[in-house]
């Protein structure tokens, strides 16, 4: 589908959402947009131009399991919640990925996302140093191919072709998408595990976000409950998604080429995207402008931007930090 109507992020459309100071001197800084809305749709607060199009990679999961549970499939908490996530490949997580292939009938064969090592770094070093291969269970996006797969039989689907957009379960996908943002799609291209991939607006994805995060259907406050009940599983112990949620309740997902979003339960969420895809910014960014609105405690805030920031580091001391330049 042609991208119609599509307005990428330029950089005349960012503004500094953070930067690198080193002993007093900016080394780096990061430039994005971000949107903070409420389930409703109404922007709380804009920062650059958060009509711009982006790809929502991997942010739209949820809405995407949301989709598979509409068509009939059933899923455990964690196996929900895997269908969410971008896993780092911990054996838990690909144990409940094995699981659900091995209930459904299949193995890691029927998955058609490619061959990748774990996104944990800790991960992957473990699986290389034991001399085992990437997989397709191992690569990041395993449960939700796998959460497609049962979709697929749900709706009589022919797994085979799971991925072609005009499958049952991709075009449902598509209509949770266009439901949940509010808008239509701006057009679909393919992510990088080979499923269909929706553009929208930043401050569509916000909304949609605020939607699962404010349980706004049943199908929604289904995934809620599951991710309040395993938040390990959407990302991994000790990582940023998970440790929001831990904290702080809600949903938090990121997605490929600097975009974050965080929804809280009372149905406030943000969307950031950085222009030049770096990861680094997008969680301190992210809970900054939530606190901004006063949609989460500004002391969770700090202490929850303390954990997630990277830090400088002169030999052993620390020579400076990242700082929020947008709260």
């Amino acid at each position: 589908m042609a991208l119609e109507g599509a307005r990428p992020l330029e950089v005349s459309g960012t503004v500094e959402l953070a930067r690198i100071e080193r002993s007093g001197l900016i080394e780096s800084r990061h430039l994005g947009a971000a949107a903070v809305v409420d389930a409703s749709g109404a922007i709380l607060r804009a920062v650059g131009d958060v009509h711009a199009t982006i790809y929502p990679r991997s942010s739209l999961k949820p809405v995407q399991a949301i989709a598979m549970l509409e068509l009939g499939a059933r899923f455990t908490d964690d196996e929900l919640v895997l269908a969410s996530a971008s896993h780092c490949g911990s054996p838990d997580h690909l144990a409940v990925v094995e699981r659900m292939l091995r209930d459904d009938g299949r193995d890691g064969h029927a998955l058609q996302c490619p061959a990748q090592w774990p996104l944990g770094l800790a991960e992957r070093a473990a699986r290389q140093a034991a001399g085992l291969p990437a997989t397709r269970i191992t690569m990041n996006c395993s449960g939700k191919h796998a959460g497609f797969l049962r979709a697929s039989d749900a709706a009589g689907g022919d797994a085979d072709h799971y991925l072609d957009p005009a499958h049952p379960v991709q075009r449902h996908v598509t209509d949770a998408v266009e439901r949940f943002t509010g808008e239509p799609v701006h057009g679909t291209a393919f992510d990088g595990c080979g499923a269909p991939l929706h553009a929208t607006s930043l401050a569509a994805l916000a909304t949609a976000i605020a939607r699962v995060a404010s349980g706004s259907t049943p199908e929604a406050q289904q995934l809620m409950a599951a991710v309040a009940a395993e938040p390990w599983a959407i990302d991994g112990t000790g990582r940023a998604n998970t440790m929001v949620i831990e904290r702080l309740g809600g949903i938090a997902k990121l997605g490929a080429e600097g975009v974050v979003v965080i929804g809280t339960t009372e149905g406030t969420a943000v969307a950031v995207k950085v222009l030049d895809g770096s990861m680094r910014a997008t969680t301190p960014v992210a809970l900054a402008l939530l606190a901004s609105v006063g949609a989460i405690a500004t002391d969770a805030a700090h202490d929850l931007i303390e954990l997630t920031s990277e830090k400088v580091f002169a030999g052993d001391a620390l020579a400076g930090a990242l700082i929020v330049s947008v709260g």
